[in-house]
């Protein structure tokens, strides 16, 4: 297993995340859920979309286990592989109108979205470092655009190459899919659902790195780090500056007066 405590104290010595950064494993029966497992329907007596739980998770500091029962955004739950006959969002209906000037178009996008089999899993296991009592399948950092750049060094100090992703501005949770998949970092421009039911913020994006990258990405984040590539973002200073003209006026009569 990972060790945890260390992935946070790296990632909270080099890039300094505001939220949480979360343990995303996906379980294959509800007998694999933690304890203290907080579980949208049957606890809060809500249905909630990936995103939000995973914003509960981020923002809140919890454990959160969603599965069938817990899922209310369609758009979400049909790449995991929670339900089957999926016609409809595979046509592009779900898009079509919204997004896309036609199902057509709309199955266009669809047809490039990663999916589970269905069955394959029974649900999305969301928790922060310091809450994860499983062994993560994905690590997921949220951050400004800076700080998701000092992940993309970090991936591809050891590696070279670049950091590929792709974005619809929509299904960002469906990224998770595709890092499990192809296990490979990805970086994530976040859809409207994240921003409106996961409260992510306009300056924020995410990264996510497959558990057998993690030693590799922080290894790359350490050494980078120490060779001047940092975040917060160093500052040249080393420059004169050009004050307005009563400054420099001041400072004129100081020189006058031989005090400089």
């Amino acid at each position: 297993m990972a060790d945890l405590k260390e992935v946070e104290q790296a990632l909270n010595t080099y890039i300094r995340p505001l939220t949480f950064p979360l343990a995303i494993k996906m379980l294959k029966s509800e007998k694999e859920i933690p304890e203290k497992t907080r579980r949208p329907f049957q606890q809060m007596k809500i249905k909630v979309a990936i995103c939000q739980g995973i914003g509960m998770a981020r923002k809140l500091g919890w454990a959160v286990a969603m599965g069938k029962d817990d899922m209310h955004c369609a758009l979400g739950a049909a790449p995991f592989g929670f339900f089957e006959g999926i016609d409809f969002f595979n046509e592009g209906n779900i898009a079509a109108g919204m997004f896309t000037a036609s199902k057509e178009i709309g199955k266009k996008e669809e047809d490039l979205i990663d999916r589970f089999e269905h069955g394959l899993y029974s649900h999305i296991m969301v928790a922060p470092l310091n809450r994860a009592a499983f062994e993560p399948d994905l690590f997921m950092v949220y951050g400004n655009p800076a700080q998701i750049m000092r992940l993309v060094q970090g991936a591809l100090y050891n590696e070279g190459g670049a950091v590929s992703s792709s974005s619809m501005g929509r299904l960002g949770c469906a990224s998770i899919i595709t890092v499990i998949n192809n296990d490979e970092c990805r970086y994530v421009v976040p859809g409207n659902g994240d921003r409106i039911f996961g409260m992510t913020q306009d300056y924020e994006m995410a990264f996510m790195i497959p558990v057998s990258k993690t030693d590799s990405v922080l290894d790359g984040l350490a050494n980078t780090h120490k060779a001047g590539v940092r975040y917060p973002i160093t500052s040249f200073l080393n420059f004169q500056a050009t004050f307005p003209p009563s400054y420099q006026e001041q400072m004129k009569i100081w020189q006058e007066k031989g005090e400089l």
